[in-house]
């Protein structure tokens, strides 16, 4: 099992931080996980140029790290991703590698599974939890969780057994959704019709400057 976890936050051990390498630790115990963590503080992301040339030929005319994180996610089996709470909504840097990424229109996340986490001190938590889960499983992806945590600045979230538990409970959850092969069919049949009426015939709009949104398809299995 391949499991990509992103703290995105800039705080590498911050509150958001500290609840992600827990799940790394927890997720560790099982001696057939491999699992890439990254800090996005230490990525090397410029900003999205709205060219859409990734459309036609499948890779971004910047040379950074954008197209190597989309092709670690097209390797994992599962991701977690992990926001902060800035002014309701999520980190800016990790807006900028959700514009890079290949999400949405080619599909990045199909049959792949997800745990979402966000961390707030006073508003705007389900907000951010929102953004993220509407970005994964729009991309095809399946949720298996999510933990959504208020917590005071510079406190240590563990502290609290609660949440420990939480985390163990989701570990356990995401292993056991990979290796059984799990399906969620309210969520299937939710990301048939945003695919089918939505993402597909906006696709098909464009033609042949979508070519390699057509590839990803095929590759990856998808019918149109």
């Amino acid at each position: 099992m391949k499991i990509l976890i992103l703290n995105g936050s800039s705080r590498r051990s911050g509150t958001t931080g500290k609840l992600l390498l827990a799940f790394k630790e927890e997720l560790r115990k099982n001696p057939k996980v491999e699992i890439q963590y990254i800090d996005i503080e230490d990525m090397d992301i410029d900003y999205c140029r709205g060219c859409s040339i990734c459309y036609r030929t499948g890779k971004c005319i910047i040379e950074d790290d954008g197209d190597a994180f989309s092709k670690a996610i097209e390797h994992a089996d599962a991701v977690i991703f992990g926001s902060p709470t800035y002014a309701s909504n999520i980190s800016g840097k990790m807006k900028v590698l959700i514009d890079r990424g290949h999400f949405v229109m080619e599909q990045l996340m199909h049959g792949k599974y997800f745990i979402s986490v966000t961390t707030f001190e006073n508003y705007g938590g389900k907000n951010v939890i929102k953004v993220i889960n509407n970005l994964l499983s729009f991309s095809g992806g399946y949720k298996v969780g999510q933990l959504v945590v208020k917590n005071d600045f510079n406190n240590n979230p563990l502290n609290n057994p609660l949440i420990g538990s939480k985390i163990n409970s989701l570990s356990k959850d995401l292993n056991l959704a990979i290796s059984n092969g799990k399906r969620y069919i309210f969520q299937k049949v939710k990301w048939f019709f945003v695919f089918n009426f939505g993402i597909k015939p906006f696709a098909e709009k464009r033609g042949s400057d979508y070519q390699a949104v057509f590839e990803s398809w095929d590759k990856k299995g998808i019918k149109y």
